[in-house]
């Protein structure tokens, strides 16, 4: 294929991603980041509905990518994403520390917000806001999973809450890794198929992605779950928040990058 990119190539592409990102204004990384919650909102919107309607959760795992491709497409801030690229420029000395926080900090609250905004929009919707009482099988589902998500963990105990860690850890692993899979191709296309791939592959295996979880809880207790605020922040979103950091980082940035960038030093050497 013409256009692909190799892979000691996407090492540098990564760092400089890394650096670009760390050089956003704060209005940019709160704009990119509120439309990346709500897309990735929709995404899970969509997917229930799949799921609902042919009783498979593959077909839901097939069309969730969606929201995550027009993220990279549009150049968009994902926080998951930026796990595996910012930490990395602090640790190769390319950005400060505190430039790393903001970043980060600032797509986290974007978000959060634009998933929240569309939870509410969502639950205006469907129940016309408020009037609407019975509840179809998408908004009972994003119930059952809001309270699994949450009080489900913590029902297990430590046992529980180490399994969200775990699962948060192995989902960005997969997330992190459609990050860079975006990089390999120059296409739209090219980008779109080795982007959702991964993605494809956390969903249908259940596991536990901050932002998704930014949707999905909130508008569970929109609905009626028995959930609380508390609830989903210590049983759920600081845990799996944790986790995505590790699995992104550790297992696909730092993994996929220091195992490329001596070749790509040796590559300039030859050339020398």
């Amino acid at each position: 294929m013409m256009d692909y990119i190799r892979p000691h190539e996407v090492a540098e592409n990564m760092m400089a991603a890394a650096v670009s990102k760390s050089q956003l204004s704060i209005k940019d990384l709160l704009i990119r980041g509120a439309l990346s919650g709500a897309l990735l909102a929709i995404s899970v919107a969509l997917a229930l509905m799949a799921t609902a309607q042919t009783s498979l959760s593959l077909i839901g795992a097939f069309v969730f990518p969606v929201g995550f491709v027009i993220i990279v497409i549009l150049g968009l801030e994902l926080v998951t994403g930026s796990f595996s690229l910012v930490p990395l420029a602090w640790l190769e000395g390319k950005i400060s520390g505190f430039r790393m926080i903001k970043n980060l900090s600032w797509v986290f609250i974007g978000n959060l917000l634009g998933s929240l905004l569309f939870a509410v929009l969502f639950w205006a919707a469907s129940t016309e806001t408020g009037q609407i009482k019975d509840l179809g099988l998408i908004e009972q589902a994003i119930i059952k999973i809001s309270e699994k998500k949450t009080i489900g963990y913590a029902g297990h105990g430590m046992p529980g809450l180490f399994s969200a860690f775990v699962k948060a850890v192995l989902c960005n692993w997969m997330v992190c890794m459609g990050v860079i899979m975006s990089m390999t191709s120059k296409s739209t296309l090219g980008k779109i198929l080795a982007a959702g791939i991964p993605i494809f592959i956390f969903f249908a295996l259940g596991y536990e992605h901050a932002v998704v979880n930014m949707f999905v809880i909130p508008a569970g207790m929109m609905f009626g779950a028995k959930v609380s605020i508390s609830d989903w922040w210590l049983y759920n979103q600081f845990i799996v928040t944790a986790g995505n950091i590790i699995g992104g980082l550790l297992f696909t940035g730092m993994a996929v990058y220091y195992t490329h960038v001596d070749k790509t030093k040796t590559v300039t050497d030859n050339k020398l």
